[in-house]
């Protein structure tokens, strides 16, 4: 064991060299270490104390059963939220793959938005608003176009049949367009042009 005067001086030796190693603090880093309150500066009021404590007396004093049933009830809508986003999402790739792949490249490339846009709007009430029977008659005949109402059409799954008519002499393209029999006239939630804006700012 060692003696009194040596323990005294081995601690003296050691605060001596603490003291130099680790400089001394001046008043703004004493202050920072009792910092956050209650030691250091007062922080900013919360929004709780804020209010009137009778405005939060429903909300900490809810029933369990009351809030899990409320907990739930917000996660069943999110998770049917995304079910149906992930539906229509499905839905509009299925469309598009129906779509030619020469076709689907001119769409791609395409700069006529409003004349792509003008021909689903078309095709869309045609989808919506006529029978299984009936035929809708467009004459188009730049051969470019006809290429894209074609793309239109198998994006909804119709048929589309274009035939060579003369009128008063002068050679014609008439497009006829109809249902499939077995096909759904359910449209899909997300349009052509959506779809097709969406890829190009790389959302699919």
């Amino acid at each position: 064991m060692l003696p009194l005067w040596n323990r005294r001086s081995r601690r003296w030796l050691n605060d001596r060299l603490l003291m130099e190693l680790v400089p001394r603090l001046n008043a703004e880093e004493i202050r920072g270490l009792f910092a956050p309150p209650p030691w250091g500066e007062e922080g900013p009021p919360s929004a709780f104390c804020m209010t009137k404590v009778g405005e939060w007396d429903s909300f900490r004093n809810i029933d369990m059963d009351k809030e899990a049933s409320i907990m739930e009830s917000i996660e069943n809508s999110s998770s049917k939220r995304r079910d149906r986003q992930d539906a229509d999402k499905v839905a509009v790739l299925t469309a598009w793959h129906r779509v030619d792949g020469r076709t689907r490249e001119a769409l791609r490339r395409c700069y006529l938005t409003d004349l792509v846009s003008g021909y689903e709007e078309c095709i869309r009430l045609f989808v919506k608003d006529s029978g299984n029977k009936d035929v809708l008659v467009m004459h188009v005949q730049d051969p470019f176009h006809r290429l894209l109402l074609h793309g239109v059409c198998e994006f909804y799954n119709l048929v589309s049949t274009t035939v060579a008519q003369s009128k008063g002499g002068a050679p014609t393209k008439t497009t006829k367009i109809k249902k499939k029999q077995s096909a759904s006239s359910e449209l899909p939630k997300i349009t052509l042009c959506n779809f097709l804006k969406m890829a190009k700012e790389g959302f699919w």
